[in-house]
């Protein structure tokens, strides 16, 4: 089966070379029943005049023949039907383990075309009937659990999808430690680990899915030329990848390495470089950069520009407007929406997109009614859309709830938060959405008041964005310390401890010891473990805030005399000597925030942060504060 083996190879694209163990007959030096000899014995013609019988094929023959020649049948096909007819005709003279490859072969082409992703399931299982029950490792094996990932992926069963990745995985590395070619098993490895991060991007376990999109990368860093255009599409992912957790940081090098790679290859004014551009500005805003930012977006609507490609160019623009209200150009940003708006049909939903992005400028002028306007308008729209987009349209929900927010309208914001929850819980890839947008429904349930009721989203929450960005996200924390407040406004200062004993450890490794909302979270432990009487411990972590206040200078004067005060109150408590004095709470008072712009939580991540929030902190602003 050398030449099936070949094929498949080939079609696949992941392996580059046959293995040496797949030969029938007819890869042998002679074959008298595939290519005849006439003289077989000796160099002179017989001058028997006698007529020959023809020689006789034993049946053995004759089915060797047979296969052979559905074998090339199969081979020859080039449609989907055609490979089926042939694959039919060789079930009759095939057992099912000589079928093996033949099945891999259309499993691969169905799964490629996916289309019928059961019927590529079906052949995928009779490939891995056939080569299951061998001891040793193969690569065929290993494309095998693989395609079964693939397809188990795209049936949206993932943990299925995941075993039989994880299993590919270590067949690779044992073919490895055998010896195996590398050029045989790389292609497959990578294969199979930008397949996990899919997989594992859909369960919403994004840090994970970055690992392996990291060995992705280093596959193809040993495998292609420095500059090869693999190598910046690999860097981009790698950078796209980071961007949707907001890690700006961490994406930088990467898009930076892709842009360079592409204007070397491809020259300044190609589409690729304007790709890149357009995500560097993404990561500048990230960073706070916003005028790098906007000084990326413009070079990359130029290139858009001259290719014409009007509808990247248009989000382009939308994307300018954002970093020009984060740099407080808010007409600027307004006159540029105005023109993408007319070139937007009336009821699509890029006109609504557009229409949230100049709510958010006309909200930081404060013309609300304006800005409510534009909202409605776009809500309209969205409403029509939920079935068909539901992603872009929860994304769309949750930014227009922060804009009611900012105007003091919080049960209109938790009323579209809730929608948005709705059509999030219905797709378990979108596991981080999920969290984030629970997280703000809890925090605007803790701002109203509706503690109780705050804490499932919360809890919620916090599983959730822990299982997507890891256990020592900074998010994570913030979920954390306002479960402690709301605990603590419920008079149960023990979970409350616990609470923000796990805010303030997570916000010391993501943010560090001596940023100010990890202080407060040492602020609020603090405060709990006064109400639990526990004074030794209230003391010492008193101390510790005043400490880190220290470690700021004159810019935090103010909180310094502050936490000055709380530990000599604490000190006083302690001898048994406080009178009736204010205690300090770790949740705002109720009503205390009415003619205040409310404290943002965390921010939905997106894949694509550029249409919905590139004005959005990296970090959520400060949730729960002690006053």
């Amino acid at each position: 089966m050398r030449k099936l083996w070949n094929s498949i190879a080939f079609f696949s694209h992941l392996a580059r070379r046959s293995s040496t163990s797949y030969s029938t007959l007819r890869d042998a030096p002679f074959n008298p029943f595939i290519k005849p000899n006439k003289f077989i014995s000796t160099p002179f013609r017989t001058m028997d005049t006698l007529v020959h019988k023809p020689s006789q094929i034993s049946s053995r023959q004759r089915k060797i023949a047979e296969k052979s020649e559905f074998e090339e049948a199969f081979e020859s096909a080039e449609t989907t039907e055609e490979m089926l007819k042939a694959f039919s005709d060789m079930e009759v003279v095939f057992n099912e383990k000589e079928l093996g490859l033949a099945s891999l072969k259309i499993g691969l082409k169905l799964d490629r075309e996916g289309e019928d992703p059961e019927k590529a399931l079906s052949f995928a299982n009779r490939a891995l009937k056939a080569f299951d029950n061998d001891n040793k490792p193969s690569l065929p094996f290993a494309m095998t659990l693989q395609l079964m990932g693939s397809v188990n992926y795209s049936l949206n069963r993932f943990s299925d999808s995941l075993g039989y990745l994880n299993r590919a995985n270590r067949v690779l590395g044992r073919l490895e430690d055998e010896g195996v070619c590398v050029d045989d098993v790389r292609p497959v490895l990578h294969a199979v680990q930008l397949e996990l991060a899919n997989v594992k991007t859909a369960m919403g376990r994004r840090e994970e899915a970055l690992e392996n999109l990291r060995k992705c990368l280093e596959i193809k860093e040993m495998t292609f030329e420095e500059d090869s255009g693999e190598l910046g599409k690999g860097n981009r992912d790698l950078a796209e990848a980071y961007v949707a957790v907001l890690n700006f940081k961490e994406a930088f090098p990467y898009c930076l390495k892709a842009l360079e790679i592409h204007m070397k290859r491809l020259g300044m004014n190609s589409v690729e470089v304007a790709h890149d551009r357009k995500l560097l500005g993404i990561v500048y805003s990230g960073l706070e950069e916003h005028e790098k930012a906007l000084e990326q977006n413009v070079l990359a609507q130029r290139i858009l520009k001259n290719w014409n490609l009007n509808s990247d160019l248009l989000r382009a623009e939308v994307d300018a407007a954002n970093m020009m209200i984060a740099l407080g150009r808010y007409d600027e940003a307004v006159g540029t929406l105005r023109n993408v708006v007319n070139q937007t049909e009336r009821d699509s939903e890029s006109r609504a997109l557009v229409l949230v992005s100049m709510a958010k400028a006309l909200c930081n002028q404060e013309k609300f009614a304006d800005c409510k306007r534009c909202l409605e308008i776009s809500l309209g729209v969205l409403d029509k859309r939920e079935q068909i987009t539901p992603v872009e349209v929860a994304e769309a929900y949750s930014e227009i709830s922060m804009l009611y927010e900012t105007m003091n309208e919080f049960e209109t914001a938790i009323s579209l938060l809730k929608r948005a929850l709705a059509l999030l819980e219905k797709l378990p890839q979108e596991q981080h959405s999920e969290g984030s947008v629970s997280a703000r429904i809890g925090w605007l349930l803790l701002l109203t008041g509706k503690v109780k009721q705050a804490i499932p989203y919360l809890e919620s929450a916090a599983e959730r964005l822990k299982d997507s960005f890891g256990p020592k996200h900074f998010g994570v924390g913030y979920i954390y310390n306002n479960l402690g407040a709301a605990y603590l406004e419920l008079d149960r200062p023990q979970s409350a401890a616990q609470m923000f004993a796990v805010a303030k450890d997570i916000m010391d490794v993501s943010l560090g010891p001596h940023h100010a909302d990890t202080i407060e979270a040492c602020q609020n432990l603090s405060k709990a473990y006064g109400e639990m009487g526990s004074h030794a411990l209230a003391i010492e972590f008193q101390q510790q805030v005043i400490d880190a206040w220290e470690s700021h200078g004159a810019s935090a004067e103010e909180e310094l005399k502050e936490a000055q005060r709380l530990l000599d109150q604490l000190k006083r408590k302690a001898r048994g000597t406080l009178s009736n004095e204010v205690p300090m709470k770790a949740l705002p008072l109720r009503g205390a925030l009415s003619n205040e712009v409310p404290m943002k939580a965390l921010p939905l991540p997106t894949n694509t942060p550029a249409t919905s929030g590139v004005s959005q902190p990296d970090i959520p602003l400060r949730q729960s504060r002690t006053v």
